[in-house]
């Protein structure tokens, strides 16, 4: 990557929305793959009572309304200030009862798990025209990558590869974005996953299978990690798409 097209992908710029202060970057081009629009809010007109508790508002009771969502609601039911990572606000906002949890889990994913993405697991790696898989380091790409770097944005669909789900059964594939992570449900476990993604210069998609791998002290157990944190990050990309 040149060190202009570099410059462009990192340039940020404050904006101010009614919301609060984004910094959000200059180019929208290169604007995160798990970011959220900021949503319309519900006129006030149109919400004479809270949207929660039916509390109906007045002088002494009056309506606020959720950042994330745009709902209006009462003090009550939205009085948390949460960070709200996803459309770049730059402090807490207020979030109702409903979205504060669903933000508090989401900057777990940014402070914990997309960092365990950019920085890889080894698998054993097969692509759709190999016989034999090769071992390698995959990671996860915020920008144009190279060799087995995937870019994020490029992500066209993501499968689960886990065992013991049923008993008997030692395989199945588990389809996003409705399922929960495998590494998270019973006695399921994720060993692979299939992604499929597009390419720069070339038509229709190209897969690649992953199956967890062993690191340097013989533990399979940062490839697990990657795998269910790959599986919240294709969940949060999905919700992205299709807002």
């Amino acid at each position: 990557m040149s060190s202009e097209v570099a410059a462009r992908r990192d340039a940020k710029k404050l904006v101010r929305s009614p919301s609060g202060l984004r910094m959000v970057p200059e180019h929208r081009a290169y604007g995160s793959p798990f970011g959220l629009e900021e949503p319309p809010w519900v006129p006030d007109k149109e919400c004479p009572r809270c949207m929660q508790c039916d509390t109906k508002f007045d002088f002494l009771t009056r309506k606020h309304h959720c950042r994330r969502c745009g709902k209006c609601f009462c003090d009550k039911c939205c009085g948390q200030k949460v960070a709200l990572r996803r459309m770049c606000f730059v402090d807490p906002v207020r979030q109702c009862a409903g979205c504060a949890p669903v933000s508090r889990r989401e900057a777990d994913f940014y402070d914990r798990q997309l960092k365990l993405l950019l920085s890889g697991a080894t698998f054993l790696v097969t692509f759709e025209n190999s016989e034999k898989p090769d071992t390698m380091v995959c990671r996860l790409s915020t920008s144009e990558g190279r060799g087995t770097d995937v870019e994020v944005a490029r992500i066209a669909a993501v499968q689960m590869l886990t065992e013991g789900l049923p008993p008997g059964d030692t395989l199945s594939h588990t389809s996003l974005p409705a399922s929960r992570p495998a590494a998270e449900g019973g006695n399921a476990r994720a060993i692979g996953m299939t992604l499929q993604y597009t390419t720069p210069g070339a038509e229709g998609l190209t897969q690649l299978t992953l199956t967890a791998g062993e690191d340097a002290d013989g533990s399979r157990r940062q490839a697990t990690a990657w795998l269910a944190a790959m599986h919240k990050a294709a969940k949060l990309l999905y919700e992205s798409r299709d807002q």
